[in-house]
């Protein structure tokens, strides 16, 4: 097999982490009713966007990578035999968190566990306060359809991470995401910030050869506007599938086979010269 049915469940946060929990499985139901077998929800998707202000009781809403969260997400992802793409605010041990994800097969196992590793602080973004860096790598997981690497949004505007997915064979990459637009920044801002965000991305596509799917989230929380727009791209970067500013379960179909087709035509990995990016292993060269 190797045409795969994928979801992206982008929504708004509604004002608890229990009323987010019980509205993503109303979602996922819905996505998975309608044929999804792949499903990737938000950046943190149980609870609000902790990084657009420093609260130190956020904390207290973190869970273990084996707790009760991702128990309940197993079971409904062994309930509905989906692949299910589950980011959280993970707590590995006494003051030690991370901004992770894990994916979860069709029998509920876990396969995958990724902590982001790039992580931003910038106004609006505070997530140095909460967030250690990664230190997994970049793993991915073999599905029934091709193999499938998770990263997390500020992962996203670094080319390094998707080409070293690429690289171990990936063939799909998701990019679970919030971002959006702080009330200084006007209109104009945020279409020139949302037209990089989508093209950073789809360069991933074009440069790897990869399909990738963008989950973002939706609404206004502390002042930030999420803007949504998730979207679904090709390796050749074109875009499959793209959602608007409000609550949607976006579909996309893929043919993962398509990938090796794209990469005989585009060979990139063939005429890589890595005997001359030893430079890539510095912050500076100058």
């Amino acid at each position: 097999m190797s045409i795969c049915s994928l979801a992206c469940i982008q929504c708004a946060y509604p004002g608890s982490i229990t009323s987010s929990v019980e509205h993503h499985i109303r979602l996922i139901r819905a996505a998975a009713n309608e044929g999804a077998q792949v499903i990737v929800l938000q950046e943190l998707f149980q609870q609000p966007y902790v990084g657009a202000r420093v609260d130190e009781a956020h904390f207290s809403d973190a869970s273990a990578v084996d707790g009760a969260l991702i128990q309940q997400m197993s079971a409904l992802s062994k309930e509905l035999a989906i692949w299910l793409v589950v980011p959280f605010f993970e707590q590995a041990g006494p003051g030690v968190y991370y901004n992770a994800a894990v994916v979860l097969d069709d029998q509920g196992e876990r396969v995958l566990h990724y902590r982001k590793n790039h992580i931003p602080e910038d106004p609006g973004f505070h997530e140095k306060y909460y967030f250690a860096p990664g230190d997994l790598g970049y793993p991915v997981v073999d599905t029934p359809w091709g193999k499938l690497g998770v990263l997390i949004c500020w992962d996203q505007w670094f080319p390094e991470a998707a080409r070293v997915l690429a690289l171990q064979g990936a063939q799909l990459v998701v990019y679970p995401t919030a971002i959006g637009s702080l009330e200084t920044e006007s209109k104009t801002e945020m279409a020139a910030f949302h037209d990089a965000w989508q093209t950073i991305q789809r360069s991933h596509a074009i440069a790897n050869g990869v399909f990738v799917a963008a989950v973002n989230r939706v609404g206004v929380e502390s002042g930030t506007t999420f803007w949504g727009h998730s979207f679904v791209a090709g390796p050749f970067g074109e875009i499959l599938a793209e959602a608007g500013e409000k609550e949607e379960i976006l579909h996309a179909t893929l043919d993962l086979s398509e990938v090796e087709t794209v990469r005989k035509t585009w060979p990139f990995f063939r005429d890589r010269r890595i005997d001359t990016y030893a430079p890539l292993l510095k912050r500076w060269t100058q």
